[in-house]
């Protein structure tokens, strides 16, 4: 592993300690690479109504983009649980609208780290250009 993806997977555990997971107390940590190099982490925050709840990868990845970076180029995800963090349903949606080529690195509290692409998590996703194919 770079010493670019080991900061990577560092700041997205040091984001994972400012999780607010009261109910579920799975903790999650995300740290989003742009291609300029700035670093954008976020956490999971719970609520009591569990619908309004938001994981990390999608706040890192709202905060690159309320911040005018849409070139999003490699993510790490660490979760407090012993098995490798992996994003949900939803946040792989979401990542793939804005980096289908984007690069994972996973990691539990065990601290192997596992190497994948979103890619490979979403196998013949949905994006922008079904959206602009001509339906005659």
């Amino acid at each position: 592993m770079t010493e670019q993806e080991s900061q990577l997977v560092e700041a997205a555990r040091r984001a994972r300690k400012q999780a607010y997971a009261p109910y579920s107390n799975y903790q999650v940590g995300a740290a989003l690479r742009t291609a300029t190099g700035r670093i954008f982490t976020g956490c999971n925050i719970e609520n009591a109504a569990y619908g309004a709840t938001v994981c990390a990868e999608r706040v890192a990845v709202f905060k690159a983009i309320s911040e005018g970076e849409k070139d999003l180029v490699a993510l790490a995800v660490a979760a407090s649980g012993d098995d490798m963090a992996s994003p949900c349903g939803t946040c792989r949606q979401v990542l793939y609208e804005f980096a289908p080529d984007l690069i994972l690195y996973l990691t539990g509290s065990t601290g192997s780290i596992e190497s994948t692409t979103l890619k490979q998590l979403l196998p013949r996703a949905f994006g922008p250009a079904h959206l602009m194919e001509d339906s005659t």
